[in-house]
């Protein structure tokens, strides 16, 4: 077996593609990313015969391969002579924070605090870096509704910035890294730095000119048909479907009771509808709704090969503000001496955070991800499938009711994508409802279960 088709029998074969791209972007890779009949880029052979074809390290570069090193040994390597502290659930930091950018705009124009922009527009003007690599609205002949772009200047980053919960790839950008000359900072989800810390150890120029990586707390990453459901639900049909902003901030609500605002062609009129969060059915993120199988078997919540993490501070003293905050976890020099500029500077309103705050304010993350990972890789150890070595040991150490929990969601995830294609051929989002009722109704008796049946839980 050559090292592609050990790719193919291990991590493709069993849905763990995440379809970052790594492997595509490699040279003579054998391997495109495209979308999957469930709106997932996953790595699709070009050509079936590959007897004649060898890449060496294909299989290091896959976030999800047995071959490639885990976030602890890249964090090591990359933050450890900086003097950084090691947390099991935060990776290596310097410090952590919690607040928002005070400075323009930043805040009123971002997901939460504004912080992620901030700091990519900071290494822009300090001279850090040339340009800022981020995802935003796709060119109007791409199939998808985002993609990484290149912006090489305040103006044009800025109009990309804010969360977008799609899927998307690397290896268009990473070649475009190599053929062109610069330093670039780049963001992304856990799994997707990850990568770009693996293909660096590959390639001299992907190491020489990405300086710096932002990363994004992660809870799961969505395929295409989530943008397309919430669409759906707020008046867009999803062939109609031609932009989407996920956290548009409604005045007076909590932090995590934003709206959805859903653009799209309808009888060749330009249409913007929005809609309260709360209101549309696919955005409970236990349920897991169009999950990918791959974000089931990650244990990185805080993207800790990054050099400096942002995310949602989901703690009491903060998510009452709708404006919204950020925590911020910083494991880079250059980073923390930006930070702390911008405090000194009144720029920036943050308080220290221990890494037991940092832990409290994704706790659910961290249990799906350790806790519930744990047992997920016990039932594939059970079965004798293959499945990614983890930081988290396989173990069948919880009460009946958690793993009924873990196991549902896994069903609920699946399930999804089969009522999706389902509602679509019926023409109607109601045929959605219909097929998720029964598994969410069930998923929701193990969450809150009767008094009864909680003291029954207890005792087995």
């Amino acid at each position: 077996m050559n090292n592609i088709e050990k790719l193919m029998n291990t991590v493709i074969e069993n849905d763990y593609c995440i379809g970052c791209g790594a492997c595509a972007s490699l040279e003579g890779s054998p391997f495109e990313i495209k979308f999957n009949e469930n709106g997932e880029y996953k790595a699709f052979l070009k050509d079936a015969d590959t007897n004649n074809i060898e890449i060496n390290n294909i299989n290091e570069v896959c976030p999800f391969s047995n071959d490639s090193k885990n976030e602890t040994e890249i964090g090591e390597n990359l933050f450890k002579d900086f003097g950084a502290s090691f947390n099991k659930y935060t990776g290596y930091y310097l410090n952590n924070y919690a607040g928002y950018v005070t400075e323009s705009s930043y805040r009123d124009n971002g997901s939460s605090g504004g912080m992620g922009s901030w700091i990519a527009v900071q290494l822009l003007e300090q001279d850090l870096v040339d340009s800022i690599i981020h995802v935003r609205e796709s060119s109007e002949e791409s199939d998808a509704l985002f993609e990484y772009q290149v912006s090489t200047n305040k103006k044009d980053f800025l109009s990309g910035t804010k969360s977008k919960y799609y899927p998307i790839e690397l290896s268009q950008v990473m070649s475009y890294v190599k053929n062109n000359d610069g330093r670039y900072a780049i963001i992304g989800i856990p799994c997707f730095i990850k990568s770009v810390r693996l293909l660096s150890d590959t390639n001299s120029l992907i190491k020489q000119r990405i300086k710096y990586c932002i990363g994004l707390v992660c809870g799961h990453l969505k395929s295409d048909f989530f943008a397309k459901a919430q669409g759906w639900q707020i008046g867009i049909h999803p062939n109609d479907l031609t932009s989407i902003d996920f956290r548009v901030k409604l005045d007076g609500r909590n932090a995590n009771d934003y709206g959805v605002e859903a653009k799209g062609i309808v009888n060749n009129e330009e249409l913007s509808l929005t809609k309260a969060r709360q209101d549309l059915y696919t955005t409970n993120w236990g349920q897991g709704h169009f999950k990918y199988n791959a974000c089931e078997f990650c244990d990185d919540v805080l993207s800790e090969t990054a050099d400096v993490t942002v995310g949602d501070a989901w703690l009491p003293e903060y998510k009452h503000d709708s404006n919204g905050t950020n925590i911020v976890v910083v494991r880079n020099p250059d980073i923390e001496d930006i930070i702390e500029q911008g405090i000194v500077n009144q720029k920036l309103q943050l308080d220290r955070l221990t890494a037991d705050k940092i832990y409290e304010s994704q706790a659910g993350g961290f249990r799906q991800r350790r806790d519930g990972l744990a047992y997920r890789l016990y039932l594939k150890d059970q079965k004798g499938e293959w499945r990614p070595n983890k930081r988290v040991e396989s173990s069948n150490n919880l009460n009946k009711n958690r793993k009924k929990v873990y196991a549902k969601r896994m069903e609920l995830s699946q399930e999804s994508f089969e009522a999706f294609k389902y509602a679509k051929a019926k023409g109607s989002f109601d045929f959605y409802i219909k097929r998720m009722e029964k598994p969410i109704k069930e998923y929701n008796n193990i969450i809150n279960p009767s008094f009864i049946r909680k003291i029954i839980n207890r005792l087995f």
